[in-house]
């Protein structure tokens, strides 16, 4: 089904801006826990959706912000094709499913995320409804289209802040011919140190994920070149349903590691080639090291400090306080940029005020 609010939407926006209404927006809330907590009038998205345009040849797709991510992934895999960035649904089995307006605020990205880039890698351009109630279109549907200062991915985690994504194009690529999953069993300085040295050499690598107790890696491409691969790289090979299964469960953290338990969940955003992280609790490690997860009963200072000592930052995930700064402190010079960005976009700071940081 295809509905366009553009309309409805804007009169909205211009309703509240007259009345000086903060306004939360919503897709279908899979991604609520993501950030501070929210206030503000409540504004759904989720019924402007609809594939505006997919051309297979071209690898590119446009579709409105409400379309749902299962829409959209089935429609690609009817042409053998996917979203690169394998973005999470974090949907519950009885709930609605993600949208594409919600996964491309909140700049989430699965296991492939380094190794075929990111969200807001993939972004060609978008249509956007600011906070001044103006529609506006960044960006195109062609890479050439999109070099230099693109504003369309500021809006890649954003989180709404700056505007109400209404319709994205997508950069999409063909499913890898092959795909093999190896698991070896180590410990965690032996898994970072493969990790890195792997990721130096000319192997197809998809996914890398330590467990505790087992480092996991995913191999795609050609069958010869994956088959190569698998070989230097040894361990045991996995059977592909339950390799899947990983996957699909590691991307939407349905392992108990990211859900049991009462300390916060701490994903730390770290240079590739990091040491371990000398903090008490258990770690899980992705992206070929460069994301940890953290479950730690440690304070905010101590995780801030330890990700800074590293060359990276820290983000409180899941669970704590949401009241305070959820993501990792900014120099007040970063700050100030951010500020003057939201100024130009949102003026009057109705969107989704404080989703992001206090002050914006």
């Amino acid at each position: 089904m295809s509905t366009d609010l553009t309309q409805e939407l804007q009169e909205r926006v211009r309703a509240a801006l007259a009345d000086a209404t903060p306004l939360r927006l919503l897709g279908n809330d899979t991604k609520s826990f993501i950030g501070r907590a929210g206030g503000g009038e409540p504004l759904g998205l989720s019924g402007h959706t609809g594939i505006l345009n997919y051309q297979p040849k071209e690898l590119v797709v446009t579709a409105r912000c409400g379309t749902t991510l299962a829409e959209l992934e089935a429609t690609l895999a009817e042409q053998g094709q996917m979203l690169p960035f394998e973005p999470p649904h974090f949907t519950a089995s009885d709930g609605p499913d993600a949208t594409l307006g919600g996964t491309v605020a909140c700049g989430l990205s699965g296991p492939a995320r380094p190794y075929w880039g990111a969200a807001r890698d993939l972004v060609l351009g978008a249509r956007i409804l600011t906070g001044r109630g103006e529609v506006l279109r960044f960006g195109g549907e062609v890479m050439k289209n999109v070099a230099g200062y693109d504003v369309s991915r500021l809006m890649v985690g954003a989180l709404g802040t700056l505007g109400i994504l209404l319709d994205v194009s997508l950069k999409v690529l063909p499913v890898p011919a092959a795909t093999r999953t190896r698991v070896l069993s180590c410990n965690q300085d032996e898994a970072l140190e493969r990790m890195n040295r792997w990721g130096a050499r000319p192997w197809p690598l998809s996914a890398t994920c330590f467990d505790g107790e087992r480092l996991w890696v995913r191999l795609s491409g050609t069958a010869q070149g994956v088959a190569e691969a698998a070989e230097q790289i040894g361990g045991e090979p996995v059977a592909d349903a339950e390799a899947e299964a990983f996957w699909r469960r590691l991307r939407e953290q349905e392992f108990p590691f990211f859900s049991q338990g009462e300390a916060p969940l701490w994903r730390l955003s770290l240079p590739q080639g990091a040491p371990a992280v000398r903090l008490e609790g258990p770690q899980w490690i992705e992206w070929s090291g460069s994301q940890r997860w953290l479950r730690s009963e440690a304070s905010e200072a101590t995780i801030r400090a330890e990700a800074e000592r590293l060359g990276g930052q820290a983000t409180r995930f899941r669970g704590g306080d949401r009241t305070g700064e959820v993501f990792h402190p900014l120099p007040e010079p970063l700050m100030q940029l951010h500020r003057r960005v939201k100024s130009a976009f949102d003026p009057h700071g109705l969107l989704n005020p404080g989703r992001l940081y206090a002050n914006l």
